[in-house]
């Protein structure tokens, strides 16, 4: 193929013409590549999917059957699905021999080994062990963690030693299932794992709000810990009110989940528990568990004492000698305290190096944290050494395109280098892509409203895919408008990166004349379009936002009527109004918090209300103010759609800035002469 400019293949994606163009050229590009057309079975077949899926939803069993049967024999390239949806709504009562005619039926596909998921469920609820040995290699994905647990278990039962595998399977549960549970339950019968291992399960579990697992670890200790744990989970300051003069180990133990437990609810409470006693009569580790406890609370309540807290963990915490066992969230909430802290420089980073450290390896490899070690080590540097030691860990970063990355790249005093185009896609290549069955599957699901299935299915088939693969197959996505597909099917290469796939810009005109005429950056716009939808216009979440923009009803009603435009709740996912009616209100939102692009985009994501309270206490250097976001989701958006911005700044040809000039140098409590807060603002 001929070799095209950066800019020539951006606009290929640019205007809606050729979008349109593309779109209805789909159909025919599909018809004479695909190993077995869709289009040939969407008049008999396509609703029948649909409607086969709602059938489960409401349990109609009849009417799955029966549409399975109509889709399996008109050989609709979906009808692998229905049969999937009708089998496994009876999985508790099906044979193994069910399952084999299955697997036989539709070997080699997503559904085959999806259901091999639930059925490997399935048989270790049974205890079905000698099936689950059969079954267990075949499993393609091996993604499910429960499944994991009864592999271990099934291993355990063969005399294996799987301590180390079970005890890192049990502690990253998200909340009791009885995969891990038995496991658990298992290896403490057998003695492999003693009480000190079930009381550090008990803890992560009260620490992270699984009151199911810290129950059932509770009871692996005995009755009457368990009847304690009910009550101190139910009811922290009751049971804290039993003190005794000198408490027993266990009691000590019971009484330090009290404190986590109570911290969750009431920091104060939990403090003044400490202060008033509790802190003489635990034990050095006890003691700094709790501390740590109450601090990362106040800390995710931005609290101005959550590092005082914290310091007195630590304090405890040197006593022994050893690192803490506390969970990387306490730890990376200790991080966020320390930047909020206005103590001294030196010292601050000093706490920051230290709680990076303390963080398990993985965790320590987050990018988030190699860059705050290495400001850490850079604002700490005595000479040439120490700096060279900061410069390294920002050189790691610097070449990427993420938030931390193009950070990094600002203090090495250079703008993030974006990679230059690869070729695109050849024929052949693009043809073995859309001859993928898998892949045909996944976009056709997607295209009639089953987006989450097509979405597993596409991605099923992506794995293990070269980087050259995923460009063309993520081609394929961008030429059918699956912007979705497009762009996270492009970003799973690991060395050719394609930014005409990762930053499309699709609806070019409409975006960049709506932002225009509002006064906003274009590349913001795009930035969050990316971040919310990935340019999907008919995308509606759970909560009932819709289009591009992600408007609720309600506040695209608001912002209609606060400027003077006739709406209808029809309209929402309209392509214009919706980029109307959301460029409006990020206008309102970003002049209602004074210009900032970091506080408008945590105000479009979590509410104006929020950012507003955010920004109170000190000033903050503005990364570490994006740091301490107390919503994770919030704080994950924000900084994507800030990178994303800086990124689609050059991409649409604007002159060169780095992140920081976006993101501004410092977040604090807004000026007093600023103009008063829109209080009607949704």
């Amino acid at each position: 193929m001929t070799r095209i400019s950066l800019r020539q293949r951006r606009l290929r994606y640019s205007g809606l013409d050729m979008i349109r163009l593309l779109f209805r050229a789909l159909p025919l590009l599909l018809a004479c590549s695909l190993a077995v057309p869709l289009a040939a079975h969407a008049q008999v077949g396509d609703d029948s999917i649909v409607e086969a899926r709602e059938a489960l939803r409401k349990k109609d069993r009849t009417r799955l059957v029966a549409l399975r049967d109509q889709l399996v024999a008109a050989r609709h390239p979906l009808a692998m699905w229905a049969d999937y949806w009708e089998l496994g709504s009876r999985l508790s009562d099906a044979q193994q021999s069910e399952l084999d005619a299955f697997d036989a039926r539709w070997s080699g596909s997503y559904v085959e080994d999806r259901l091999r998921n639930d059925w490997l469920l399935e048989l270790g609820r049974r205890r079905d062990w000698g099936n689950f040995r059969k079954e267990f290699p075949r499993f393609r994905m091996n993604d499910d963690r429960e499944v994991s647990c009864y592999a271990l278990l099934a291993r355990h039962l063969d005399g294996q030693d799987v301590k180390v595998a079970a005890l890192s399977a049990w502690y990253a549960q998200r909340d009791l299932d009885d995969g891990c549970h038995q496991l658990a339950s298992a290896l403490a019968e057998a003695r492999k794992i003693g009480a000190g291992e079930i009381w550090h399960e008990l803890r992560l579990s009260v620490e992270a709000n699984r009151p199911r697992a810290a129950r059932a670890a509770a009871a692996l200790i005995g009755s009457a810990t368990a009847k304690a744990v009910n009550e101190l989970l139910d009811q922290p300051a009751r049971y804290l009110k039993r003190r005794v003069a000198e408490p027993s180990g266990q009691h000590k133990e019971l009484a330090t989940l009290a404190l986590v437990r109570l911290a969750s609810s009431d920091v104060d409470a939990a403090a003044q528990e400490l202060e008033a006693g509790w802190a003489r009569l635990l034990d050095d580790e006890q003691a700094a568990l709790a501390w740590a406890a109450v601090g990362k609370q106040a800390a995710l309540r931005l609290q101005d004492r959550a590092q005082d807290f914290y310091q007195q963990a630590w304090k405890r915490q040197h006593n022994q000698g050893h690192a803490p066992r506390w969970s990387d969230d306490m730890l990376a909430w200790g991080v966020r305290a320390a930047l909020r802290t206005s103590r001294i420089d030196r010292e601050r980073w000093a706490v920051t190096l230290q709680t990076i450290d303390a963080m398990s390896e993985a965790e320590r490899k987050d990018g988030d944290w190699v860059y705050w070690k290495a400001r850490a080590l850079q604002a700490r540097a005595r000479n040439d050494t120490d700096r060279a030691q900061a410069r390294a860990l920002f050189e790691s970063l610097a070449d990427g395109l993420g938030f931390h990355a193009q950070l990094s790249a600002h203090e090495l005093g250079r703008l993030p280098a974006l990679p230059p185009a690869p070729p695109p896609p050849t024929d052949a290549e693009l043809e073995q892509a859309q001859r993928s069955p898998g892949l045909q599957r996944g976009l056709r699901m997607a295209q009639i409203g089953l987006r989450d299935e097509g979405r597993r299915e596409w991605n099923f088939t992506l794995r293990g895919m070269a980087d050259r693969d995923l460009l063309a197959a993520a081609e394929m996505a961008c030429q059918a408008n699956d912007w979705q597909l497009c762009i996270n099917t492009s970003e799973r290469t690991r060395e050719v990166i394609d930014l005409r796939q990762r930053y499309p810009t699709p609806y070019f005109v409409e975006i960049n004349a709506h932002a225009k005429e509002r006064g906003l950056d274009p590349a913001f716009v795009y930035g969050l379009i990316r971040q919310e939808t990935r340019f999907m216009a008919t995308l509606r979440s759970g909560a009932g936002a819709s289009g591009l923009m992600q408007l609720m009803p309600a506040t695209a009603r608001w912002t209609a009527k606060k400027v003077g435009i006739d709406f209808q709740p029809s309209q929402i996912n309209d392509v214009d109004t919706n980029l109307r009616l959301g460029t409006l209100y990020l206008k309102l939102v970003l002049d209602d918090l004074g210009g900032s692009q970091a506080l408008a985009a945590a105000a479009y994501n979590a509410g104006p209300g929020r950012p507003r309270r955010w920004r109170d206490g000190p000033v903050l250097d503005a990364a570490a103010w994006a740091e301490n976001i107390p919503f994770s989701e919030t704080r994950d958006y924000v900084k994507k759609v800030l990178s994303n911005a800086t990124i689609y700044q050059q991409l649409l040809g604007y002159p060169a800035t780095p992140l920081r000039s976006r993101l501004g140098a410092t977040v604090g409590p807004r000026e007093t002469s600023a103009a008063a807060v829109d209080g009607n603002l949704p």
